[in-house]
């Protein structure tokens, strides 16, 4: 059976986005890009809510990567290589391959992706995530924190998505990031 996971980088204030909706701040050094291409292509299925798929859209042309240190290039064929599903009422179509788009977030369909599927699936967007983890269907959370504080925004976790975990992972970053991984319990 699938695992599903969460991986998110957010500030030491538990936001994605600050109260402008600028999230430069997190932008990963090579080390974390790293270890968040280590993470990802461990998913063979992205579910994306809107925003998040419109953020990473870019990742499909191939220029992205020209110029760009080795973790640009692996997480363009990551990206590639990942089927995605969009959570959107408002996107008609995909701007990208291997994509399909979906009204709403059901869980049945989750259940049956997680029984079917062998490789992991990865689910991106607060939104979503959101959910998904009220839903409890998010198996592991994989969170990167990076030493800033936002101060308000768009919270990585949200409120109702409480639950025991268990640490299975951790690691410090030489920019001062730190990653904890948790398995719900």
């Amino acid at each position: 059976m699938a695992k599903l996971t969460y991986v998110v980088q957010m500030s030491v204030d538990g936001y994605v986005a600050d109260a402008a909706g600028k999230f430069d701040w997190a932008a990963p050094d090579e080390e974390v890009h790293s270890f968040v291409n280590d993470l990802m292509r461990r998913a063979g299925t992205l579910l994306l809510g809107r925003r998040m798929y419109e953020v990473l859209v870019p990742w499909e042309d191939p220029a992205i990567a020209i110029g760009e240190p080795e973790c640009i290039a692996d997480f363009h064929r990551i990206w590639l290589s990942t089927d995605k599903i969009v959570f959107s009422r408002t996107l008609r179509e995909p701007s990208t391959a291997k994509t399909r788009i979906e009204r709403q977030f059901d869980t049945n369909v989750i259940d049956q992706m997680k029984a079917d599927q062998k490789r992991e699936i990865g689910i991106g967007g607060p939104e979503l995530a959101e959910q998904a983890i009220k839903a409890g269907r998010v198996d592991e959370y994989h969170l990167i924190t990076v030493p800033h504080l936002a101060g308000g925004g768009n919270r990585a976790l949200r409120e109702g998505t409480a639950g025991k975990l268990e640490l299975i992972g951790e690691r410090r970053f030489a920019n001062g990031a730190v990653y904890h991984g948790y398995r719900r319990l």
